[in-house]
């Protein structure tokens, strides 16, 4: 272990997918901030995780705002070791329905933010020559789900970003990866899954593992691609999802 605390970034950190990121690295000795918009989720998700658990309460949809953030969290707890983009927000909506504005919306959020903040800490990593950022994109862009256009188009950029920034990004000494999550148990999942029987039954008829997943097992993937035990993977898209992705 190192001497020096490693310090963590994860958006959308106080529920679902996140919270289990934030709990995994604080388990591990990782200092970590976590951003959101709902700053008594965020305040009790701290609270929860003790003393190397801190939060910013922030809206990425505020991209002007990103780089005082980054300097802010910079200036408080030093180097920034590892980024995790997983703030995001879905729409579903049929095609023809979806407005200019709802498409613009989800595009700024789940894509053009993750865009602007990794910049931000990507000028810090190259400063010092190390880091790692961990995107998170989706089923949605390894094949075809009707009802979420907005969606699909911004995790499909997200993947295509994944690459293009571990290919200029590593030799500097940052890594990028990916992780895409299957059907994972969280409240978001369970509202539309449970209010659809048959999409549900579809969705664990394609899983060979018959089952959805739990927060838990994309929390160690995450947590594996920012670890020393992965020094030599950069701009995959790993797919966490028993075997949704290939199933037939």
């Amino acid at each position: 272990m190192d001497q020096k605390l490693k310090l963590a970034i994860v958006t959308g950190g106080a529920s679902g997918l996140g919270l289990a990121t934030v709990k995994k690295f604080v388990e591990s000795g990782i200092r970590t901030v976590i951003i959101g918009r709902n700053e008594k989720k965020l305040a009790e998700t701290a609270a929860s995780m003790g003393e190397l658990c801190s939060y910013k309460q922030f809206d990425l949809a505020d991209l002007k705002g990103i780089p005082q953030l980054v300097l802010e969290i910079s200036d408080e707890y030093g180097e920034i070791d590892i980024l995790v983009n997983n703030a995001g927000i879905n729409l579903k909506k049929t095609f023809t329905t979806v407005t200019d504005e709802e498409f613009q919306q989800i595009i700024q959020t789940n894509l053009t933010s993750v865009f602007v903040l990794s910049r931000e800490v990507v000028k810090k990593m190259i400063d010092q020559k190390s880091g790692v950022i961990i995107n998170i994109s989706s089923m949605a862009a390894q094949y075809g789900i009707p009802y979420v256009i907005a969606y699909t188009a911004a995790k499909t950029g997200i993947e295509g970003m994944t690459k293009a920034m571990a290919v200029e990004l590593s030799p500097l000494g940052v890594r990028v990866n990916c992780v895409a999550p299957g059907f994972i148990e969280t409240n978001m999942s369970a509202k539309a899954l449970d209010s659809d029987p048959e999409r549900k039954q579809k969705v664990l008829s394609r899983t060979p593992m018959g089952k959805l997943g739990l927060p838990e097992d994309v929390a160690e993937a995450i947590f594996y691609l920012s670890s020393d035990a992965a020094k030599y993977v950069t701009g995959v898209v790993l797919p966490i999802d028993g075997g949704n992705s290939i199933g037939f």
